[in-house]
């Protein structure tokens, strides 16, 4: 195993931070920073902004210029090894004259998945790698999570009170958190390459699932958004058509009437096989073959239930408000009964911590326990 020192470390953290950068706007390609180094000081930065458009390399590089040669660069991700709308960085890398290059963790897209590193190797570049690996992965799930399970790591958001339900029993939920959350969630939405509803939520709170936080970097991308109407309820004029950027809806309906209507409204309808709609990993699945990296679900009980049951939760946000709705409200997540506690679900706090006047939790599901 390499020794990497404490230099290799600071500038391998300082390429994460500018990968950062990319947080809200690369999707569907990996968020990626470069650092290049030359007698001990940085000598040219960069990350990549928007699918498309320059790789973090390009960019260290062209700032670097002369000065890259015999240089060291530190990458958060393999460099890559194909040429889709920008050429290799890896022959970028070599062709500059770089001595070494750090990269933190391989690609997991098979036109790399170790090519970018032996094209280096076999140019007589030095390439080490594992460098603050898990940093760069928790960077960049969905898009690790995408390749190698074929799709999106998906994040559950719901809102709560301090009973855990979500809505009164007439279906009134607005608003249950306050505004420092509900700025929170334009966040969440702004890194998704989605936010997935279901057709009740549509009909009952007629969202636009849109980010209106103009602070966030989305650069001109547009999170899709997706809804499950199995039976092809929602109206052609729900406010998710009357908002810009693309709708997409998964049905097993055969009512053509109803699918051209919401196609001309700018709708695209995925039919899916009798039941298909309901059949929550194949509309996953789906998903990841679109190129999906992360997607954020904003829904009601009963298909918030559908993804925990079906095990297909990587991750789970709840704003917890400061007050109480009573036991006849809507429940938290519809779950079928159980009669052993071994048959939970079980999750973990990775964080915790106020937003405004509510408390955020986050969790990740754990292993069911045997019975």
């Amino acid at each position: 195993m390499t020794a990497f020192t404490a230099d290799d470390h600071r500038y391998m953290g300082r390429a994460l931070e500018l990968a950062a950068r990319g947080l809200y706007s690369t999707d569907p390609n990996p968020r990626v920073g470069c650092v290049v180094v030359a007698d001990g000081r940085p000598v040219g930065e960069g990350f990549h902004a928007r699918a498309g458009e320059a790789h973090a390399e390009a960019q260290a590089l062209a700032a670097a210029g002369s000065a890259a040669r015999g240089a060291t660069a530190y990458v958060t991700l393999e460099p890559c090894a194909h040429h889709g709308r920008t050429p290799p960085c890896a022959d970028a890398l070599h062709g500059a004259g770089l001595a070494r290059v750090v990269y933190a963790i391989g690609d997991p897209d098979p036109r790399v998945a170790g090519a970018g590193a032996q094209r280096l190797g076999d140019g007589g570049v030095e390439v080490e790698s594992g460098l603050m690996a898990a940093a760069a992965e928790r960077q960049n799930r969905g898009f690790f999570a995408r390749h190698r399970r074929g799709r999106p790591w998906l994040r559950v958001k719901l809102a709560a009170s301090l009973d855990g339900r979500t809505a009164l029993a007439n279906g009134r939920s607005q608003w249950l958190s306050g505004e420092p959350a509900r700025a929170d969630v334009q966040r969440l939405r702004a890194e998704s390459s989605a936010v997935l509803t279901g057709s009740s939520t549509v009909r009952r709170d007629n969202p636009r699932l849109t980010v209106r936080d103009p602070s966030l970097e989305l650069r001109g991308r547009v999170p899709l958004r997706i809804v499950l109407d199995p039976r092809l309820v929602v109206q052609p004029s729900a406010r998710l058509f009357q908002e810009p950027g693309p709708v997409l809806l998964f049905t097993h309906s055969a009512d053509d009437a109803a699918v051209a209507a919401l196609e001309a409204v700018g709708a695209e309808v995925q039919r899916m096989p009798d039941g298909g709609a309901r059949d929550l990993a194949a509309v996953l699945a789906e998903l990841g073959r679109r190129g999906l990296n992360e997607v954020l679900v904003e829904a009601g009980p009963r298909l918030s239930g559908g993804f925990i049951e079906a095990g297909l939760v990587d991750e789970f946000v709840l704003y917890l408000a400061p007050h109480m709705l009573g036991h006849e409200a809507a429940p938290l997540a519809m779950l079928p009964l159980l009669d052993e506690l071994g048959d939970r679900w079980q999750f973990r706090y990775t964080d915790v911590r106020p937003v405004g006047a509510d408390l955020r939790l986050t969790v990740v599901p754990v292993e069911r326990e045997a019975s």
